[in-house]
């Protein structure tokens, strides 16, 4: 094989790498701008979501699973599940996101503790803020009510799925 050939060989082995990097790039970037339709709770399968839309659930004190929508209390009684925090960490009308589980719990009135996916049910950006009686995505401008998660300003098409939660003495489980 002639220095030429071997030339002209690599160089067309740079241009399909050079190609493929471009073509991914491109699909990234597509992505992030999508409109299809986002898995609910994080990616999870519909079917493994904690439980029906806009309705937060929680465990009462004693830590035995509750209805959808049921109040929280804060008395006595083992819970399981992952700690995420503290009752006296979620402000009464107001509420806190836990970005390692992408979950957010409000308190939309004393001692009424509600939970949703943080994933927003537009394009998957994750909420990252609790104001003004509303659950914020950074990402669009997608609010949701803290007591139901529903939608408040889009363009996200449908109410925060509602995650399973236990407080018990004082503390906020994941379920």
């Amino acid at each position: 094989m002639s220095q030429e050939s071997q030339q002209d060989q690599r160089t067309t082995r740079r241009d399909v790498l050079l190609g493929v990097g471009i073509a991914g790039a491109g699909a990234v970037v597509l992505a992030g701008c999508s409109t299809a339709a986002v898995p609910p709770y994080g990616g999870m399968p519909a079917s493994a979501a904690p439980a029906a839309a806009g309705q937060g659930v929680a465990a009462p004190a004693s830590g035995q699973a509750a209805a959808p929508g049921q109040n929280a209390g804060t008395g006595g009684g083992a819970a399981t599940g992952t700690l995420l925090g503290m009752v006296t960490d979620i402000p009464v009308g107001g509420g806190k996101v836990f970005m390692p589980h992408k979950v957010v719990v409000t308190q939309p009135t004393k001692g009424v503790f509600k939970a949703f996916s943080a994933v927003c049910t537009h394009v998957g950006c994750v909420c990252n803020q609790v104001a003004n009686g509303t659950i914020n995505c950074p990402c669009h401008g997608s609010e949701f009510k803290i007591a139901t998660g529903a939608v408040v300003t889009g363009p996200a098409p449908a109410p925060l799925p509602a995650a399973s939660i236990n407080v018990s003495n004082g503390k906020i489980f994941l379920a």
